[in-house]
């Protein structure tokens, strides 16, 4: 297997910033061929009807689907009076000036489909591509906090993703939060954006308490250093298992206590019962073990830090392997005790929090968000909850990196939570921060399991997925025998089968995990995506011509339909880009690179290299080369390793 290593937040940066400053919003020709035309469509529509072009140019839309044009324009959105769209749409075309750029616009109903003329597109965005590789589809301008100074800075912006507990299962949430989060951050690296990736543990609670004296009872310090994930959570489930099994007398007893005081009967005796029950039972020895820990207790302190060092190092071989290092590993432990006051005194003080039932609880329904319910900010025993902690974490991360955004990758189902964080953080005085956060929401993962049918792991996962490629590969002989190291290759594969199938739909929308359908090559799946990779690779390499020398291609050769209709396609990418910077949907990316790579595959029998005349050759080589590096861009935003032999 040979694959090009996966950018660090640098590599994916692009090269240079462009201080050119356009009359137009979001209008960068520097880095998006497109916004020429744009604007040039823009100046000729306001030519033949009198409007501005400033005003005509962000109504100009681009189309995914080629038959329909490569521009269009809603006739109705120039709010033109007295004449009705279909009359109006013929009249602007009939009065477009010609142009070498733009064929004479077609009419379809109230809109306006501008095609491209082929020679000067091809001349402009093919060099585009070939002189701005890895930086073809990025604009640095997109992040500037001032788009006339760049040395006011970029933007910055925070995204917390993945988040897993340590001691419990990496499960089918913390994966989805993970691509997804992975996506949006290298999306933000390409737009120019100062990005920050935090990973937020679950490392806080009395449940430290009880896997402390589960360690005591079942660890073995051998197994922990193996695998530290995997044998704490066997501990924290054998554990687990003990505290059911008291759990049965005592909740036994605590229901007959319950009956007799319904009843005004005599329970001294029944709670002289429970109370040693309780007393020694690992749920108590847990709650005063996490109570220690909160006291600062060294020794207990001690071990909890190792049990949450050693799994974040094992955490950090399984982000390795999804192309994903984090800048940051958070944690409600980390959140200050000094911050947690701060929290509980600015609700105070704003009249948010109130008393009730020995518990301090905030009711969002008196303050105008009757859909929020309450929430327990403090429980009865003086613990904060989770809602407090991030609040708390809020500040504290604004006030450390001043962030422009912020943007929690976490599943539906704590929507609720989320939409309560933001609005305690505004009622306590701090809108403008509220305002600046943002839950990016998913579905969840259905019947996601081994072979074996048993699911602990992420790394599990991934293991019977790259065995499952494996054997896949192995069913054609004669390509698996041309693989270098076939094992590493199926790894890489079945990481991308796996993030492939999370990605292909949108977010909200949940999905059923299906191992063999995300290792077919057959179909919009990964080890497509990463076939048609390899095959323009190949075809770069039987082609023996070094990429340097494309410069000098003659591309007005290039006049095959197959050839023109690619270019179109190409010619998208960077607002394919732009455009999933505003619904933050991987599909957005991925439904383009199966789009293209459909269009390049049918032109391969048509658009011939080897035996080609040298100046043809030269030039469909500038082409597959250009589209390589396109799909290249795109799965390396999406976060996949592109191989290039398979």
């Amino acid at each position: 297997m040979a694959s090009d290593a996966m950018p660090t937040v640098a590599g994916l940066s692009i090269q240079s910033v462009s201080t050119e400053v356009s009359n137009y919003p979001n209008c960068y020709p520097a880095f998006n061929p497109i916004d020429k035309y744009r604007a040039h469509v823009a100046e000729l529509v306001a030519e033949a009807t009198g409007l501005e072009a400033a005003f005509v140019y962000p109504r100009i839309q681009w189309t995914n689907m080629l038959e329909k044009g490569d521009l269009i324009l809603p006739v109705p959105a120039l709010q033109i009076k007295g004449k009705k769209p279909q009359e109006l749409a013929a009249e602007i075309a009939s009065k477009f000036p010609k142009s070498d750029l733009i064929e004479p616009p077609v009419v379809v109903g109230a809109h306006l489909q501008f095609f491209y003329s082929h020679k000067p597109l091809t001349q402009y965005v093919i060099r585009s591509i070939l002189e701005n590789k890895d930086a073809y589809g990025s604009n640095a301008n997109v992040g500037l906090r001032d788009q006339k100074d760049p040395s006011k800075g970029r933007k910055k912006v925070v995204v917390e993703f993945s988040s897993p507990n340590i001691a419990k299962p990496f499960h089918a949430g913390h994966l989805r939060s993970t691509i997804i989060g992975g996506f949006i951050s290298n999306l933000y690296t390409v737009l120019g954006w100062d990005v920050l990736k935090a990973n937020y543990l679950g490392d806080w609670g009395k449940q430290y308490g009880l896997l402390a004296n589960g360690y005591e009872k079942y660890g073995s310090e051998e197994e922990l250093l193996k695998d530290p994930i995997n044998h704490l959570f066997e501990v924290y489930v054998k554990i687990n298992q003990d505290v059911a099994a008291q759990e049965g007398p005592i909740k036994a007893l605590k229901e007959q206590i319950k009956a007799k005081k319904e009843k005004n009967e005599d329970v001294e005796e029944l709670e002289k019962e429970l109370a040693p029950l309780v007393d020694v039972s690992y749920d108590e020895k847990a709650r005063r073990y996490f109570k220690s820990m909160e006291d600062g207790d060294e020794k207990a302190l001690a071990l909890w830090k190792r049990f949450r060092d050693l799994s974040i190092e094992k955490y950090k071989q399984t982000y390795a392997r999804l192309n994903i290092e984090f800048d940051v590993y958070s944690g409600e432990s980390q959140v200050k005790e000094e911050s947690l006051k701060a929290s509980y005194k600015a609700m105070e003080s704003a009249g948010v929090s109130e008393s009730s039932e020995g518990a301090v609880i905030i009711d969002f329904t008196k303050h105008g968000a009757k859909k929020l319910g309450k929430a327990i900010v403090i429980r009865k025993d003086g613990t904060p909850l989770y809602l407090t902690r991030d609040i708390a974490a809020i500040v504290e991360r604004d006030d450390k990196y001043h962030f422009d955004k912020m943007i929690y990758v976490v599943a539906a189902q704590q929507e609720l939570h989320l939409a309560q964080l933001f609005k305690a953080t505004e009622l306590v005085g701090k809108k403008d921060l509220a305002s600046r956060c943002e839950h990016v929401s998913f579905g969840m993962v259905r019947g996601m399991s081994t072979r074996k049918g048993t699911v602990k792991f992420l790394n599990d996962i991934l293991k019977d997925v790259g065995e499952k490629m494996h054997e896949v590969m192995q069913k054609n002989p004669a390509k698996y025998e041309q693989i270098q190291d076939p094992v590493a290759t199926a790894d890489v594969l079945g990481i991308t089968s796996v993030m492939v199938q999370d990605m292909s739909g949108k977010r909200i929308n949940g999905y059923e995990f299906n191992l063999d359908n995300m290792t077919s090559f057959e179909g919009d799946t990964g080890p497509y995506l990463q076939y048609a990779h390899a095959r323009v690779c190949s075809v770069t390499r039987k082609a023996e011509i070094k990429p340097e020398e494309l410069g000098g291609a003659d591309l007005s050769l290039l006049t095959e339909s197959h050839a023109i209709d690619l270019i179109r396609l190409l010619a998208q990418w960077p607002d394919v880009v732009f455009n999933a910077s505003k619904t933050l949907e991987p599909c957005t990316i991925l439904t383009y690179l199966f789009r293209m790579t459909h269009t390049l595959s049918s032109g391969y029998d048509v658009l011939k290299v080897v035996g080609s005349e040298p100046e043809l050759k030269m030039a469909r080589m500038a082409l597959y080369e250009s589209a390589r590096q396109v799909l290249h861009n795109g799965m390396r935003l999406l976060g996949l390793n592109p191989v290039q032999r398979m």
